[in-house]
C-alpha cells in the first residue's frame, strides 16, 4: 500500500481518484481540471494498492475574509474508502496524516459530514458546530418591474462568460464571511452557467439556485451593490428567498437569521477553537464553498 498526494494534474493518478469518487459520490474531476478551474487548493491524500485507489481524504485550502480579518482553514472533503477495504482504519489514518501536516499553519479544520459518519468524525477529534442561515424578509422579496431583471448568462456569449470568470476572481465583497480563493470551488458548481444570471444595468452577476427553494448563492460586481437592489431584479413569484452566504452587516436588517445544524443532510464538524467564532458571530459557510 502506497500513500500519494497532490497529483491532480497527473492523469493516471487522477483517473484512480475519479474511479473511487464515481463509485462513492457519483462524480469525477475531469471537467474541473480539464476546464482550467483547478488551481491547486484541493489536495487529495490517497492510499493505492495493486494499481487502484482504496481510500482518500482531501485537504481544501480555504482563505476567508471573516468580519474584516483573514482566516486560513482546511476543509476536509472527499472522505471515502472502497467497500472492499472498509473498517480497516484507512480513512482514520489519512485523517491523522492530514491534520498533523497542516495543524501548525492553519487556524483550524472543518468538514461537512454525512450523518451516518457521525461517530467516525468524533473519533477523529472533531466536534459539532452550528451555523446561522439567512432568509430574506418578505417585504424585500418584491420584484420592481421598473428595473431590469437578471437574465440567464448562459445565453449571452463568450464576452459575458469571461466577465463572470473575472468577477469570480475579483469582486467587491457582498458577505461578511467571504471566501477569498473561491475560483476553483465556485466554478466547480457553476461552470455550466445554468444558475448564473446577469443584469446589464448593474453590471452584476448572481448565482441563483432553484432546486430546493430559491437560494441566492452569490453576488458578483466590481462595486458593492445593496442586497435590496439585487432582490428587486429577481422574480420570486411569492416564494421565500434564502441566502447561500452571510450578508454584510449593512444588509442583515433585510434578513432573518436562524441557527442551522445541517438538518437531515449533514453536520458541521470542526477542530480548532478559532472556528467557534462561526456560531458565536452567526456566520454561514457559503454554499458554493462546500467541497
Amino acid at each position: 500500500m502506497q500513500l500519494i498526494s497532490d497529483y491532480m494534474r497527473d492523469g493516471k493518478s487522477r483517473s484512480m481518484l475519479n474511479e473511487l469518487t464515481r463509485k462513492t459520490f457519483g462524480f469525477d474531476f475531469d471537467f474541473w481540471v480539464d476546464g482550467g478551474y483547478f488551481e491547486g487548493d484541493y489536495i487529495p491524500y490517497s492510499f493505492i494498492e495493486d494499481g487502484r485507489m482504496i481510500s482518500n481524504v482531501s485537504a481544501n485550502i480555504m482563505r476567508f475574509m471573516q468580519n474584516g480579518k483573514i482566516k486560513n482553514y482546511i476543509q476536509i472533503g472527499t472522505v471515502m474508502t472502497d467497500e472492499s477495504h472498509r473498517k480497516q482504519g484507512l480513512a482514520a489514518e489519512l485523517m491523522k496524516h492530514v491534520t498533523e501536516k497542516y495543524n501548525k499553519d492553519f487556524d483550524g479544520f472543518y468538514l461537512f459530514g454525512d450523518l451516518s459518519a457521525f461517530e467516525f468524525y468524533q473519533k477523529c477529534g472533531f466536534k459539532i458546530l452550528n451555523q446561522y442561515r439567512y432568509t430574506v424578509k418578505d417585504e424585500f422579496c418584491k420584484r420592481d418591474t421598473g428595473k431590469e431583471a437578471f437574465k440567464p448568462a448562459k445565453e449571452m456569449g463568450d464576452k459575458i462568460r469571461q466577465k463572470y470568470l473575472d468577477l469570480v476572481r475579483n469582486s467587491a465583497p457582498h458577505s461578511s464571511f467571504e471566501q477569498i480563493n473561491r475560483y476553483g470551488l465556485q466554478m466547480f458548481y457553476t461552470a455550466g452557467f445554468d444558475t448564473v444570471f446577469y443584469a446589464e444595468d448593474m453590471d452584476c452577476f448572481i448565482v441563483l439556485d432553484e432546486d430546493d427553494g430559491i437560494v441566492l448563492q452569490s453576488v458578483l460586481c466590481k462595486e458593492k451593490v445593496s442586497l435590496a437592489d439585487v432582490l428587486k431584479r429577481i422574480d420570486l413569484n411569492g416564494q421565500k428567498c434564502r441566502l447561500g452566504f452571510t450578508p454584510l452587516d449593512e444588509d442583515k436588517d433585510k434578513c432573518t437569521a436562524e441557527m442551522y445544524d445541517g438538518a437531515d443532510d449533514y453536520r458541521l464538524f470542526y477542530r480548532g477553537e478559532e472556528l467557534l467564532s462561526i456560531e458565536r458571530d452567526r456566520l454561514y459557510f457559503p454554499d458554493l464553498s462546500h467541497a
